[in-house]
């Protein structure tokens, strides 16, 4: 008998000594790792094979999927209800635990890799999903581009979970308009490093992109703005008069339940932000009635500051129009929280305006921080009664804020007296502080950058030496810290492959610091695992910056650009 030899079988040998013979650098370090000699060989024969998993449970589509998209295999799936493990099953085998392992929790997996299956064990859908794109990162880095017929898994096992619930990713959608095949390629990446939180900043002074059906001018006139593409973002001036807003675009109901299932899928919650009461001059462009004064209120084209544009306070109809919006979005959103925004909202309108202060003298207010507090509690209570709870910035704190509010961190020259104060008062904290997690800022020397930022300087070392609790914070707020997140603010990210630049690696950095045991952090390790995630990225079709800035290459501030 003669073997038949073909060029995808050679493809397929040289796969397998080279597996062999590679490092294995997963993103983020798993909790435990343990190698073992050997292969296990993945191909069209492979079954996946899940017990005790319901018929419904989203991991018996994405798996096939997942396998189908990343590794090139069509394979059969089988449900066996009595199963022993036999002798070259050749099956990748997902066992849901009758009896929770606690060790695992809601989100953890166990992953063997031998020469004859691959098995996971979880508690949850998610742990599967999790297993799923760890079990990618012990394929060869090159597996997706070249989809050989035999696939060399390398032989390990692996014990995994997360160090904090929260791991997140905010991306503005107001700034700049993404299309639904980004989104999802977006979610895609968020899922292959273990980000279960998508922080989706739907609404700003620069565009409104959720269809509400009660108001809508919101995307008739609030969507779109006059098109400025063809100059850098800031030389971008007003409006003349009588010119078409033909710039931006929204997301209708049916599009944001698409997303919201696709994310769902890939064990991501999607966290909606609508902001209050500031940011809001594509609102007062859209129903100018709204406004304390008579200004005539544009969608914002380009930078501006102060932020003139605020929602009146002391007006009836503000309030109604905010719990009307929460109606329809609480539709869309299975999330348990809503964010509310509420950061630099500066208050000059409502120092003068009549209304305002007649509110600030009824309820026996102290001053215009306290009338923003008044409109978040009144907001806040409507959406408590949805059985969600609301997000903030930090600023929300200065006026009071109830304790069942979270607070998100963003201000890090604050330093932890923010922190300090929200744990004192019983709220949940997430760590986003712009001093590690704004990613918008540069990675690497401006004048050297392909693509304008916003300014500031983040290198990916001083993401990856992000922790979200601080070795400064008192061990009585520590239980308050939820976990972090990465925020992405899209002035200079015109098209898709600008943020995903602005995003790769440092998501990679991030994943470590919200994932993997402080213990197993260790930067010279993780600048190893980089090349391999690289090839990976590249075989799927994302953009990402290839040099890596130390803390110690800031440039001077003269050569920063702005």
């Amino acid at each position: 008998m003669f073997m038949k030899i073909t060029c995808t079988s050679i493809l397929g040998l040289l796969l397998m000594l080279s597996a062999c013979s590679q490092p294995v650098g997963i993103v983020p370090e798993p909790v435990k790792l343990t190698l073992a000699s050997g292969h296990y060989i993945l191909d069209s024969n492979t079954t996946l094979l899940f017990l005790n998993v319901a018929e419904d449970d989203d991991i018996r589509d994405y798996a096939p999927d997942f396998i189908l998209r990343y590794f090139g295999l069509s394979l059969a799936v089988s449900a066996e209800p009595e199963w022993e493990r036999v002798p070259n099953l050749n099956a990748i085998v997902f066992h849901k635990n009758a009896d929770a392992n606690p060790q695992l929790g809601s989100e953890g997996y166990s992953l063997t890799v031998s020469d004859r299956e691959v098995y996971v064990e979880a508690n949850t859908g998610a742990g599967f999903v999790y297993a799923l794109q760890t079990l990618y990162q012990l394929a060869p880095a090159d597996v997706t581009a070249k989809k050989p017929e035999r696939i060399p898994l390398r032989a390990a096992t692996i014990v995994d979970y997360p160090r904090f619930e929260w791991r997140g990713n905010l991306l503005d959608v107001s700034r700049h308009f993404f299309d639904m095949e980004y989104i999802k390629k977006h979610l895609d990446v968020l899922a292959l490093y273990k980000i279960n939180k998508f922080h989706w900043h739907l609404t700003d002074d620069h565009g409104w992109r959720i269809e509400i059906a009660k108001y809508p001018k919101l995307t008739e006139i609030g969507a779109w703005r006059v098109d400025r593409s063809d100059v850098p973002w800031l030389e971008g001036e007003p409006p003349k008069e009588g010119e078409p807003a033909t710039y931006g675009g929204y997301y209708t109901k049916e599009q944001i339940r698409e997303i919201v299932a696709y994310a769902a899928q890939r064990n991501i919650e999607v966290i909606p932000e609508i902001e209050i009461p500031g940011h809001c001059s594509e609102i007062l462009a859209s129903y100018p009635e709204f406004a304390c004064d008579t200004f005539n209120y544009y969608v914002q084209i380009g930078p501006y500051w102060p932020p003139k544009a605020i929602m009146c306070g002391g007006n009836d109809r503000v309030i109604q129009f905010f719990k009307d919006v929460v109606d329809e979005i609480v539709e869309l959103f299975p999330s348990e929280y809503i964010h509310i925004g509420g950061d630099e909202a500066l208050k000059g309108n409502w120092e003068t305006c009549a209304k305002c202060q007649q509110r600030i003298k009824n309820l026996q207010l102290a001053n215009e921080e306290e009338l923003q507090s008044w409109m978040i509690r009144e907001v806040e209570q409507h959406i408590r009664q949805y059985g969600k709870r609301i997000i903030g910035w930090d600023e929300i704190l200065e006026g009071g804020v109830s304790s069942s509010a979270t607070i998100m961190f963003w201000r890090g020259w604050m330093g932890d007296s923010v922190i300090i104060k929200a744990a004192e008062r019983g709220n949940e904290i997430i760590m986003a502080p712009n001093s590690y997690c704004y990613i918008d800022y540069y990675q690497a020397d401006p004048a050297t950058e392909p693509q304008p930022a916003i300014g500031g300087f983040l290198p990916l070392q001083k993401v990856y030496a992000f922790d979200p609790v601080y070795e400064s914070f008192p061990v009585a707020a520590i239980p308050f810290i939820k976990g972090g997140q990465v925020n992405l603010w899209a002035e200079f990210l015109f098209v898709p492959e600008n943020v995903e630049y602005m995003l790769l690696p440092r998501l990679l950095a991030l994943s470590e610091s919200v994932w993997s045991p402080k213990a197993g952090k260790n930067w010279e390790h993780f600048v190893d695992k980089l090349p391999a995630q690289k090839k990976r990225l590249a075989a799927l079709g994302y953009n990402y910056c290839d040099r890596i800035a130390l803390i110690t290459d800031e440039p001077k501030p003269a050569e920063t650009a702005e």
